[in-house]
């Protein structure tokens, strides 16, 4: 009788890799969460609340700079162990699609929405003096923007609208749901009423209209629009090289499995960097990449730094997690 084991294929085979990154809350230094045991075999096209899907991504490469020591013993300098220091991880690609959020993680400081503008108002690269915003009304969900008769006419089907309160001179984050600026001084945004709505990821495009309502294709990213939130129209983005402000996301990178396991990368948190080393060994912000000449496609590129993270089991600090869900019946080792 043979004592032959068979090992079951292992092989984890993908076709592309998928990108989904959700809000970081600033506030309470918190990242969003992947539990590999609750959200691992999630629906690439459903993502579990609060991730968003951005995608298929490109030439995705992930980078660790961590440096490793020997501690050494004895008269002779036999090493006698290991040590991590100076955790350093980074993550490139290029974003195959074209949205606000992937122009703001590919940019990486404030990302703005250029709102329609007063046909009296003097010209500013961002945007100038915005058409007046349309207050929101009580009943309002992440899909449904509650304007009342008569303001909904204000809004045209297929148009953008961004939805926030209005700025009301305070200093700090700012953004419904996520931060999408920082405040130092009120005297810095000019005291501007819209400048929350101009800076917010509480964007959306309307779809359809009912008496009273603006209908969302997609729910609002920071959530239902708060009590006293008004709404405006959106004609364009608009991002700046430069700038105090840095991105923070949480991240999770998953390798579509064409057969076999997946495979996902969780990072708790990354924040956009130029800091050169990657693939590339610099940072271009767009990428050609011909069709067939004079036609090409247009990609972000984008490339990350990973922020420390407090594992709550061990207390241990981490920059990434990578997890494998095994095919059905594959050997486990």
């Amino acid at each position: 009788m043979s004592n032959v084991v068979v090992r079951p294929a292992m092989v984890a085979v993908s076709r592309r890799v998928r990108a989904y990154f959700a809000p970081f809350d600033r506030t309470a230094n918190r990242p969003a969460i992947f539990d590999p045991g609750k959200h691992g075999a999630f629906l690439l096209d459903a993502p579990p609340s609060p991730w968003i899907d951005l995608g298929e991504i490109e030439k995705f490469q992930r980078t660790s700079g961590t440096e490793v020591q020997a501690m050494i013993a004895g008269t002779t300098g036999t090493p006698a162990g290991q040590f991590r220091r100076a955790l350093d991880a980074k993550v490139e690609f290029e974003f195959r699609e074209w949205g606000k959020l992937q122009m703001a993680l590919a940019g990486g400081s404030e990302h703005m929405n250029v709102l329609a503008l007063d046909p009296d108002a003097s010209a500013r690269p961002s945007g100038g003096i915005p058409v007046g915003a349309v207050g929101v009304l009580d009943g309002s969900t992440t899909n449904e923007i509650v304007v009342g008769a008569g303001a909904v006419d204000a809004f045209a089907v297929g148009d953008i609208v961004a939805v926030d309160l209005d700025y009301a001179q305070q200093t700090g984050w700012v953004g419904t749901g996520v931060a999408s600026a920082y405040v130092k001084d009120p005297a810095d945004v000019q005291r501007d009423r819209d400048y929350v709505r101009r800076v917010t990821f509480n964007v959306g495009r309307v779809a359809g209209k009912t008496a009273t309502s603006l209908l969302l294709v997609q729910p609002l990213v920071g959530g239902i629009p708060l009590p006293g939130a008004s709404v405006q129209k959106v004609v364009a983005f608009v991002d700046r090289e430069g700038g105090s402000f840095f991105q923070d996301w949480s991240a999770l990178f998953v390798h579509e499995q064409e057969s076999g396991g997946r495979v996902c990368l969780y990072y708790p948190r990354l924040s956009p960097s130029r800091a050169s080393g990657g693939a590339t060994g610099k940072f271009q912000a767009e990428v050609r990449s011909a069709i067939q000449e004079p036609l090409a496609v247009i990609n972000l590129h984008a490339l990350f730094l990973a922020m420390p993270y407090v594992d709550e089991n061990d207390g241990e600090t981490v920059l990434c997690y990578r997890s494998y869900f095994p095919a059905e019946m594959s050997a486990v080792y």
